[in-house]
């Protein structure tokens, strides 16, 4: 008497594999499907993109990496004709100022501000994004028996700052309002630039944002 066949038969480890890799493709499309997307990718509405903001900077390069990783379809380009937006920086400043003293008029705290500003524009001269001015501060303890270690102390808040300013910068331009601006833009006819125009604003090559300086302390160097 033969014994009865399963009506399923035991899957093997190809059929395994087979059916993960279906349910894995399937379960991207749904996402995708539904908007969803990859935490920290922002794809901007352009593919290539001129900058002022001098690239051997600290803060030029870490604008250049944030968002090549927030929308890895864009990429940069020396030369503003060859670009589809324009990220033009205006000022980017960071400052101290004594914001307490002791009774021996020596600062006890120092309040560090930092401010950038810029604006977005499309090849055509359209403005995207108008002036717009982020600034960040902070507040720090000071005590002039330590300026060595305060001065390190410093300059890595200021580093900080500047981070989260970079975060800030991409976050706006990945905005909803921009991409729509963008968008709306591409039906406009190219701006009337008169003969006198200025040219936009060369790259720049300094260190980035405008140093600051304790009263009788040199940044670079470190010396008093």
């Amino acid at each position: 008497m033969h014994s009865a066949k399963p009506l399923l038969s035991p899957l093997n480890p190809v059929s395994l594999r087979h059916l993960g890799g279906i349910v894995c493709v399937t379960l991207c499309l749904v996402l995708a499907a539904c908007g969803f997307k990859m935490k920290g990718v922002s794809p901007l509405p352009f593919t290539t993109l001129y900058t002022n903001i001098a690239e051997n900077s600290a803060f030029g390069a870490n604008i250049r990496r944030a968002i090549i990783a927030s929308s890895p379809q864009t990429r940069f380009v020396s030369e503003p004709a060859d670009a589809q937006a324009r990220l033009i920086e205006l000022a980017n400043n960071q400052s101290l100022r004594e914001l307490s003293l002791d009774a021996q008029g020596r600062v006890e705290e120092y309040e560090l501000n930092l401010e950038f500003i810029f604006q977005l524009t499309d090849a055509k001269g359209h403005v995207i994004l108008p002036p717009t001015t982020l600034r960040s501060t902070r507040e720090l303890p000071y005590d002039d028996s330590v300026v060595q270690a305060k001065q390190g102390e410093i300059t890595t808040v200021f580093q900080q700052m500047q981070q989260t300013m970079v975060d800030r910068v991409v976050r706006r331009l990945a905005s909803p309002d921009v991409a729509e601006a963008f968008q709306e833009a591409k039906s406009l006819p190219g701006e009337e630039m008169p003969a006198n125009a200025p040219p936009l604003p060369a790259p720049r090559t300094g260190p980035g944002p405008t140093p600051w300086g304790l009263p009788g302390f040199d940044p670079g160097t470190g010396i008093r």
